[in-house]
């Protein structure tokens, strides 16, 4: 069940809604996080065992490359063992050229998906290209699945690229090719679902991408889609990078288009380094629409960035933990503690913005500083509780945080560190 926290100004973009697995995208409801194995599908152990970790990391839906005949009479196997271990993320498979047969000749494959991604550049050229788009269509029609029509910058359809050059040549007023590339990805896109749709698909199954890699780039593609059609549109930066550069480029580009109301699903495309976690695409993900205030997945952690009045790392160890330490937990805590993602933690470093930044937290913890005395302050709800010492700081605020979860989120009774000498501290349900 996806959560319906939008504490945020913005206002979303208006769509139709598609339903892909029982979950809703579009007509405002929240934003739904995806991502891909990189895996050979083929390897159906492999498969099983990252699609699982990237759904306990939060990935609502996964995607998974169906490319040969053996991917394809793999992803029922795949699909029964998900459901096995008591996995029910829905699986999207991902068809690039020869779709329309792995979709017709493996019907069990077929079935097995929850939606069909389908990129009309890569369908056929010339002639074969209707005719094999529309056998994809018809089998999403047979088997009752909604599709994502998916265009992307390096598979643009170049017959329809080559026209749309050739008319804007003889135009009086011509643009630049850059403008150009970006109206044949709209055109792409809208052209087939339109197609899609005179086929006899439904339009509430229809969700549509139009992917590059440069931001600028992707903010124009994305603003021209939302204002040409009400499809429910699917976001993300292709081949965003690595490391940092992935994850700013994503950052910067999907945050303007979200705080416009633009997007009703989400992929950050990161590289992972060789035998990386490729979960990490799903926390960048998470943490873009936590941050904007779209969705609250996990209680978050604030902490101050350090300088010469913090020059032990007591601070920055803490944080970490902390911040681990929730994520831990929040598997469990969602369900007996309904809104404790909300919850926020500060932890800070020293006694200038200490104290204050801890008071806007739901629990903050200031740390001495360089030269400080070594006790730390412990604010509730912006009252101060308890101060700790010695060497078990960590363990404490943690076992306050525990007592603080029980007692705002699941209705017992406060604990006695959760109550200030000066007033009762307010105790708020699914604060």
């Amino acid at each position: 069940m996806l959560d319906s926290v939008n504490r945020s100004p913005i206002v979303r973009r208006r769509s139709r809604v598609a339903r892909v697995g029982g979950i809703p995208i579009g007509g405002g409801h929240p934003i739904v996080v995806q991502s891909m194995t990189n895996t050979d599908t083929t390897d159906v152990k492999a498969t099983v065992a990252q699609v699982k970790a990237l759904a306990d990391a939060g990935s609502e839906f996964v995607r998974i490359a169906v490319n040969t005949p053996e991917a394809a009479a793999a992803v029922p196997a795949i699909y029964e063992r998900l459901e096995a271990i008591g996995c029910r993320v829905p699986l999207i498979g991902d068809f690039h050229f020869n779709g329309h047969k792995l979709l017709s000749n493996y019907p069990e494959c077929a079935q097995a998906l929850s939606k069909y991604r389908i990129n009309p550049g890569n369908v056929g050229k010339g002639s074969r290209h209707d005719p094999q788009f529309a056998v994809m269509i018809e089998r999403a029609i047979d088997y009752g699945k909604p599709v994502r029509i998916g265009v992307n910058w390096g598979s643009l359809d170049q017959d329809l690229l080559a026209t749309l050059m050739d008319e804007n040549a003889h135009s009086s007023n011509p643009l630049d090719a850059a403008h150009v590339t970006r109206d044949a990805l709209v055109t792409s896109a809208l052209r087939s679902a339109q197609f899609a749709e005179a086929l006899g698909l439904p339009g509430d199954r229809i969700v549509l991408a139009c992917k590059v890699s440069n931001v600028q780039d992707l903010i124009a593609v994305y603003r021209q889609l939302a204002e040409r059609c009400d499809y429910p549109l699917h976001l993300g930066l292709t081949e965003a990078g690595m490391g940092s550069k992935g994850i700013v480029a994503s950052t910067a580009a999907l945050a303007v288009l979200l705080q416009q109301g633009i997007g009703d699903t989400i992929r950050i495309s990161l590289t992972p380094e060789v035998g990386g976690d490729r979960t990490r695409e799903v926390l960048v993900a998470q943490e873009i629409l936590q941050t904007m205030g779209l969705r609250s997945f996990a209680p978050m952690v604030s902490a101050c960035p350090g300088c010469g009045r913090t020059t032990s790392d007591t601070f920055q160890t803490l944080a970490d933990k902390i911040q681990r330490w929730l994520r831990e937990q929040q598997p469990v805590w969602k369900s007996r503690y309904p809104g404790v993602e909300n919850m926020t933690v500060a932890v800070m470093g020293c006694v200038v913005n200490g104290p204050g930044e801890s008071k806007m937290a739901n629990i903050g913890i200031s740390l001495p500083g360089s030269g400080e005395t070594p006790v730390a302050p412990v604010f509730v709800d912006g009252y101060k509780t308890v101060t700790l010492k010695g060497d078990r700081i960590a363990e404490e605020f943690a076992d306050i945080i525990v007592d603080y979860v029980r007692a705002t989120y699941g209705g017992e009774p406060p604990a006695p560190h959760l109550i200030s000498r000066h007033k009762t501290i307010p105790i708020r349900s699914g604060s």
